[in-house]
């Protein structure tokens, strides 16, 4: 006999092997309908496979996350099944499940056309209608070999290259076509009807810009259609937030070919930097941090001494000159090392914390480039903290206490941690990562908040903690690190003197806040559609006359306003009033200042706020002094 003990601890006994389907089939003809998976002794299975020993078992369903993974996975499957009903020359590569998604990557003569992707979400839609059976078999791995090399997929076959220790693979057959997975996959298509393809996209075969380049396709799956409509209003409205759309429409910043990945500021975009770099200059100053500046270009040796040269040296760019081979800096830290060791340093300086706006480059794939977000060339709020081992608790509780101001004030409310412990390759003894790692968690605990562990997930010099910002829509950007490094120092011969008079290693703690300011900024951009706060926005007030005989009178309003420290478009152009009041609207400004004769006389400003609402009239000094509370507060 066979027992399967349920999430519910109730059991169910079988006189044989006995598939998952068959359990469910058992429980009952409802959750037969619905299954789509098991998961048995904690592993993921096909509804199909069996089971032949005692074991605890989840029935899957749509209901379950894991489901609409395993929904979203199948999908992509029925994609190739449609692009080689309509393509048959096509050759399919990988198919994906991503965050709220999946892909498709193939192989074909011409690029496919928006045209293209409506014709293959029909012809899927049209299969699903057919309600066919997805047929699992595991097949040796010859008669694997057999079957792509027949039907001139060779994508496939250099996967099954890849695999070189798998004698059985698993292959599921939608009708004629057929594809390789670890699977699970639904057992039947009545189960994929709530999904759309969403774009094409370009791709590199192992995602290296050096080989040759395929076509991607995008789409998203749902167990349910209220849920595809919410996601299809979520990717809408982030098309709205578009920081590249909104960049151009707000004048703020380009990107041009003749600089790949590097970001030319206009004056508004500028505004913006400089009210953020400010911003965090006084959070350096306020936290005992002091500020330094290294080189952009440092030799060779050095980044050999770091292990950068041996192990990063293909994202980073490289000169010589007079014969000796240089890098530009894809990172701050060994700069801030030498800083440290170009004095002597006690004990009783510890810890001393060092701040840089530091840029640097690292050569990005050319694919993998977008917008502001991901650059080739971007700047940092770069801190590093030389420590004793017994100071990282504190400064680790301190930096969160910043984070969550910082964050706080640029209007980032819902924040998620994750500590990131040992990984397998480590460098530093079990009883030094065991003290960094408590003293990560325990700052955590101290500073209030809930986290989760990411086992193995450090990297090879120290544990870390990650912050990861939710936006308006959701979203999630991984944006705050804090990185113990037992490593970095100790490479580099970094020492202070000790209370016994001796030397040792200081721990590097590696912390940045906002991290790239130009990913930061485009975040900022995305988060408030544009709609930047009073202190944040590049332009705060726009001061408008209604006719020449204000000109006067709106240059001196507009002085007063700078000269208070504002950010002030002066327009005097000879236009209608109600069209340079929807030029401004539309640039997004949170105040507009318009000027008449009854303005004029009575020393007023008639006061129109961001969403069209009308504040009406009011003297300068009140003005100011709303705007002053606004910027104060961060509103």
């Amino acid at each position: 006999m066979i027992q399967i003990t349920l999430p519910d601890n109730s059991k169910r006994e079988f006189p044989g092997p006995v598939s998952v389907a068959d359990v469910a089939k058992a429980i009952g003809p409802g959750l037969a309908k619905m299954t789509v998976a098991g998961k048995v002794d904690g592993k993921l299975v096909d509804a199909s496979d069996v089971i032949d020993h005692s074991a605890k078992l989840q029935i899957i369903t749509p209901r379950d996350q894991e489901g609409v993974e395993i929904i979203r996975h199948s999908t992509a499957h029925l994609v190739g099944h449609a692009v080689k009903q309509l393509y048959p020359t096509a050759r399919m590569v990988i198919g994906p499940v991503i965050d709220e998604g999946f892909y498709y990557d193939v192989a074909y003569e011409r690029p496919f056309t928006p045209e293209d992707l409506a014709a293959i979400e029909q012809r899927m839609r049209e299969l699903i209608a057919q309600d066919y059976d997805v047929v699992k078999k595991m097949t040796p791995r010859a008669e694997v070999i057999e079957v792509f090399r027949s039907r001139g997929e060779d994508y496939k076959l250099r996967l099954v290259e890849d695999m070189p220790d798998e004698q059985a693979m698993g292959l599921y057959y939608h009708q004629e076509y057929v594809d390789m997975c670890r699977g699970p996959h639904v057992p039947n298509t009545r189960f994929l009807k709530v999904f759309k393809l969403t774009k094409l996209a370009g791709a590199y075969w192992r995602g290296d810009a050096k080989n040759e380049q395929l076509q991607r396709i995008y789409g998203t799956a749902w167990a349910d259609k209220k849920d595809l409509d919410a996601y299809i209003q979520r990717i809408e409205e982030a098309e709205k937030r578009d920081h590249r759309k909104l960049g151009r429409e707000l004048d703020l910043f380009h990107i041009d070919d003749v600089a790949p990945g590097v970001v030319f500021w206009h004056p508004k975009g500028w505004a913006i930097w400089q009210v953020v770099e400010q911003y965090m200059r006084g959070v350096y100053r306020d936290t005992g941090y002091q500020e330094v500046k290294g080189p952009q270009i440092l030799d060779k040796s050095l980044w050999e001494k770091t292990g950068h040269w041996q192990n990063y040296r293909d994202n980073m760019f490289t000169t010589e000159s007079e014969k000796r081979e240089y890098a530009l800096k894809p990172m701050n830290c060994p700069g801030h090392v030498l800083i440290f060791k170009s004095g002597l340093r006690s004990y009783r300086d510890l810890p001393i914390r060092y701040g840089e706006f530091g840029q640097c480059h690292r050569n990005e794939p050319s694919g993998g480039l977008h917008g502001i977000m991901r650059v080739r060339g971007f700047t940092q709020d770069d801190g590093h903290i030389f420590c004793t081992e017994d100071q990282i608790l504190d400064e680790c509780v301190a930096y969160t206490g910043q984070l969550l101001q910082v964050y706080a004030d640029f209007g980032f409310k819902d924040i998620l941690y994750k500590v990131a412990t040992r990984p397998e390759h480590r460098i530093g003894s079990d009883e030094l990562w065991d003290k960094a790692e408590g003293a990560l968690m325990e700052a955590l605990r101290l500073s209030g908040v809930d986290f989760v562990i990411a086992p193995g997930d450090g990297a090879f010099y120290g544990p870390k903690i990650e912050y990861t910002l939710k936006d308006a829509l959701g979203r999630q950007w991984q944006c705050g690190t804090m990185q113990v490094d037992f490593n970095m120092a100790e490479r580099l011969d970094a020492e202070y003197v000790t209370e016994t008079s001796g030397r040792a290693h200081p721990v590097m703690l590696h912390r940045a806040i906002v991290g790239s300011l130009e990913r930061f900024i485009g975040m900022l951009i995305e988060n408030h559609a544009g709609a930047l706060p009073a202190w944040l926005a590049p332009v705060q007030v726009a001061v408008l006359n209604i006719s020449e005989s204000q000109a006067e009178y709106a240059a001196e309003v507009a002085k007063r306003l700078q000269n208070q420290g504002l950010r002030v478009d002066l327009d005097l152009h000879n236009d209608k009033i109600t069209y340079k009041i929807r030029k401004h609207s539309l640039q997004k400004l949170p105040f507009i200042l318009v000027v008449g004769e009854k303005e004029k006389e009575t020393g007023a400003v008639a006061v129109r706020a961001r969403g069209n609402q009308d504040l009406g009239v009011m003297s300068l000094d009140s003005f100011l002094q709303k705007i002053s509370g606004d910027i104060a507060s961060k509103v």
